[in-house]
């Protein structure tokens, strides 16, 4: 009798085992696609990997072009010399294109245009650069993508800590209604955004709390641990979550991602608020890339 006991015991823990394998393969398999997702729209147009520079506007004109001339230096090897001016006239922005700029709003020619604000983003384009107004604060800037820049021919990939269930953590959400969070961004800038809450969590008998900006459908959380030290990008990753009808939220570490920051230099990302620096190493996620 011990012995089919014993056996019974056996074939169960195998059972057991096998759904175990089965339930870590398919999450795996989640990640990996989910992952895969990320990388391409890195590389989309949209993405982060073609950003080819950032220029700050000052109040009146800003000539731009390929000419050391210029207040605004375009790269030499994409652009004519003289394209025109950006002119900023108290939080307006418009565009005085030079003669025979060929600078296009999607397939029309443009010779003078209102490009900030407006009800729509205008992004223009010339040769393989593309170009639209940012604000950041009371600042106005133009970000430049360049859809043959280096970062984007040289990207690789981004390595990965190996994926473990263990870092999907169960948070119990702790809403701040009317409380709002200081992000300051690489600029130095400083804006005071809204926070539904708290996420709050237990690692290791060990507990912890992120403050989270954006909505209860889309929770954004900027995050800093002791990895970013050695391992993941220096200033902290960021995680999405949403709350769930029970009033908790899953935070899945296996989804903390590098920011814009890290695949160029001239992104302008926000960084940890001091609150959401852990005291813990979450070797989980994206691994340090580059060393923008």
């Amino acid at each position: 009798m011990k012995y089919k006991i014993h056996y019974l015991f056996v074939l169960a823990a195998v059972l057991c085992s096998s759904a175990f394998t089965r339930n870590d393969n398919a999450y795996e398999q989640e990640i990996r696609e989910w992952h895969a997702q990320r990388i391409e729209h890195l590389k989309q147009e949209s993405g982060w990997l073609n950003l080819a520079g950032l220029y700050w506007l000052h109040e009146g004109s800003n000539t731009f072009g390929a000419d050391e001339k210029n207040d605004i230096l375009f790269p030499k090897e994409r652009s004519k010399p003289f394209l025109g001016e950006f002119v900023l006239n108290k939080g307006n922005v418009t565009l005085h294109a030079g003669p025979g700029a060929e600078i296009f709003n999607g397939d029309q020619p443009v010779t003078s245009l209102d490009i900030f604000p407006g009800g729509e983003a205008v992004t223009l384009k010339h040769n393989s650069l593309r170009w639209f107004v940012i604000k950041r604060g009371d600042k106005y800037a133009i970000r430049l993508r360049d859809l043959e820049s280096p970062y984007l021919k040289e990207f690789t990939g981004i390595d990965r800590f190996p994926v473990e269930t263990k870092w999907r953590v169960k948070a119990r959400f702790e809403p701040t209604t009317g409380r709002t969070v200081a992000i300051t961004d690489v600029t130095g800038r400083t804006d005071e955004q809204v926070s539904p809450g708290r996420l709050v969590f237990t690692r290791d008998g060990q507990e912890y709390s992120l403050d989270a900006v954006g909505t209860t459908d889309e929770l954004f959380i900027i995050f800093a641990d002791l990895t970013n030290k050695t391992e993941t990008y220096g200033s902290g990753r960021f995680l999405y979550s949403s709350v769930e009808k029970d009033g908790s939220a899953w935070l899945d570490f296996n989804k903390a991602i590098n920011p814009p920051c890290a695949f160029s230099p001239y992104a302008t990302c926000p960084l940890p608020p001091k609150q959401n620096k852990l005291a813990l190493a979450v070797k989980a996620g994206e691994m340090r890339y580059g060393e923008h």
